[in-house]
């Protein structure tokens, strides 16, 4: 797509907007099909992000996104249409904002509830720096769920500064949005609020302007300016309503399938098989609960919701308290299965500590997208879990081989008396497993060599049996393999009684702090040589995530070069 100049879109006569417009959403559209990414939220948000280039000066002003779902137009509208079709691939653009990709990207996003902070601290630093520009903060209604955005409503008249809140209003996170904010802005859509609901915002010190249509820009464009004219004065929110997936019948009648859209064909979901597994132990266990935030569709949670309404439990973008209530439920006697992505938990550091693992309350977590997620870049890849959680006493944490396994660690949880967490990637294979002893490794392949490998989760297994594959061709001692599918509790026994020398630990995950540290520990002392394979200290950019696992991750050649450097030895 060619790039607009600014002074192109602020001449441009409204039929050349609405035409701007189809174009955008074209661009978008058949560059997702390719790339995947977030096709919906963009849709929804064209008209409204031409609108905001039409009336502010950016990358002057600053505009905030919340989570960064509805970036797309935007970054064809700031000088990045020529390279758009790189989106999501590796060196190409993000699918989130990135301050070091443009100007126009003032601030990096990628979880939901961060806008309006991040919009506070840089309105108050233009303030103390006494420079002059405009701030606005586009936040989702989805993301005003979120427990973050009214601790910084709290601050605003605290702070003493003036931003535009432009609450983007379409019904929808991922799935749609729930709650008793969604029923004050549904109120508000209808022109039934009552009064003090409109005085609460005025409370918080913002002026009050809505409801617009976000997708007409008549509508728009006035109202834009009136907001611009009251933010010399005051805080504004203005109030719009869009349609997730506007312009294409499809999204508009399936936004929450089209949210997040994945090019080529999908395997087997470890979603799935969490939703089937859920079914079965709830229908023998009445204590069983399921408890998600906002992600009820895309966890496999959907049939256990429309079968069991009353022990299903979405409580919106809130991930800290969907684990204090998990921990409230499980309290009160009921058995609650959580589940989350890998990154979003880590919203939760402080809960699962204190709230969950501190009263030893039998919560269990599933944790998708474990390990690189891929596309979504920084933000999205779950390398961080087995590290921030292997500390915290009380905390029994899984690692599955395959879905097979997966099924029987559910099944496992179901009469365990206290926190259990289970990690696993998004895509497997169903396989097999065998039957599984609490804390125990598994001996997959024992070998006459002085090397063994311990891979933790599906990934990672795969690669070390390629590694023992490769070595017996190329005629090196082929390693033993174990399945190391506990961290904790670490299987100690046969750690220390392996005979092997040599000692090669493989994860999907950050070595900090990780699997390999864990056997690095339990072995010290013991005369065995470890060398650990993981993610190093570094964040992980966007990208094919079986390339990014090659490039930042454990990878094929050095596991091999290992293996020689071993037999040379000795």
């Amino acid at each position: 797509m060619k790039d607009i100049t600014q002074e192109a879109l602020r001449s441009a006569s409204f039929n050349q907007l609405q035409e701007l417009c189809e174009e955008i959403r074209g661009e978008i559209l058949r560059t997702v099909s390719v790339r995947g990414g977030h096709l919906a939220s963009n849709l929804g948000v064209v008209e409204l992000t031409v609108a905001l280039h039409r009336i502010f000066d950016f990358p002057k002003d600053k505009l905030i996104f919340d989570v960064g779902h509805q970036c797309y137009p935007h970054k064809l509208l700031s000088g990045r249409g020529d390279r758009f079709a790189t989106l999501r691939t590796r060196g190409g653009i993000s699918g989130f904002p990135k301050r070091t990709e443009s100007a126009y990207d003032s601030y990096d996003t990628g979880h939901a509830g961060t806008a309006l902070s991040a919009a506070l601290g840089i309105a108050k630093a233009r303030d103390l720096k006494r420079e002059d520009f405009q701030v606005i903060a586009l936040i989702g209604d989805g993301s005003f769920n979120n427990g973050l955005i009214y601790e910084a409503l709290n601050s605003l008249k605290l702070l003493q500064t003036r931003i535009l809140i432009l609450l983007n209003d379409n019904g929808m996170s991922i799935s749609p949005t729930v709650g008793g904010t969604h029923e004050v802005l549904e109120e508000l859509k209808e022109g039934s609020a009552p009064l003090e609901d409109v005085r609460l915002f005025e409370r918080y010190g913002l002026r009050y302007m809505g409801v617009y249509a976000g997708n007409d820009l008549e509508s728009l464009l006035p109202a834009l300016e009136e907001a611009k004219e009251h933010l010399q004065r005051e805080s504004v929110l203005l109030h719009v309503i869009t349609k997730k997936g506007q312009g294409h019948a499809f999204c508009e009648q399936a936004p929450d399938l089209t949210h997040g859209v994945t090019p080529g064909k999908k395997g087997e979901e470890y979603a799935t098989a969490l939703g089937e597994e859920l079914i079965a132990l709830a229908r023998r266990d009445e204590r069983i609960v399921a408890v998600t935030a906002a992600m009820t569709d895309a966890l496999g949670l959907r049939q256990f919701f429309n079968q069991f309404p009353a022990r299903s439990f979405d409580v919106g973008i809130c991930e800290e308290h969907a684990s204090v209530l998990a921990a409230g439920l499980a309290a009160g006697g009921m058995k609650p299965y959580y589940a989350i992505y890998s990154t979003f938990l880590q919203r939760a550091f402080d809960e699962i500590i204190h709230d969950v693992c501190g009263q030893n309350l039998p919560v269990t977590f599933c944790i998708d997208r474990a390990g690189v997620a891929g596309a979504d870049g920084e933000t999205h890849q779950g390398v961080f879990d087995l590290s921030y959680l292997a500390f915290i006493p009380n905390l029994t944490i899984a690692i599955p081989k395959n879905i097979a396994e997966f099924r029987l660690m559910l099944r496992m949880s179901a009469a365990y008396p206290a926190p259990f967490a289970i990690r696993y990637p998004r895509g497997g294979n169903e396989g097999e497993a065998k039957p599984l002893e609490f804390g125990k490794f598994e001996l997959l392949h024992s070998n006459m060599s002085d090397i063994i490998i311990y891979a933790a989760g599906e990934r990672c297994l795969a690669l070390a049996e390629r590694v023992c594959k490769r070595a017996a061709a190329e005629g090196l001692p082929t390693p033993t393999l174990v399945n190391a599918r506990f961290l904790k509790p670490l299987d100690e026994e046969m750690l220390r009684s392996r005979p092997e020398k040599y000692v090669i630990t493989v994860e999907d995950n950050a070595l900090i702090g990780g699997l390999g540290d864990a056997i690095a520990r339990c072995l010290r002392g013991q005369g065995k040589e470890v060398m650990s394979f993981g993610f190093g200290d570094a964040f992980i950019p966007h990208g094919d995530a079986r390339a990014l696992f090659e490039e930042f991750g454990p990878n094929e050649e050095a596991m091999v070069a290992r293996i020689r450097e071993c037999h040379a030895r000795g």
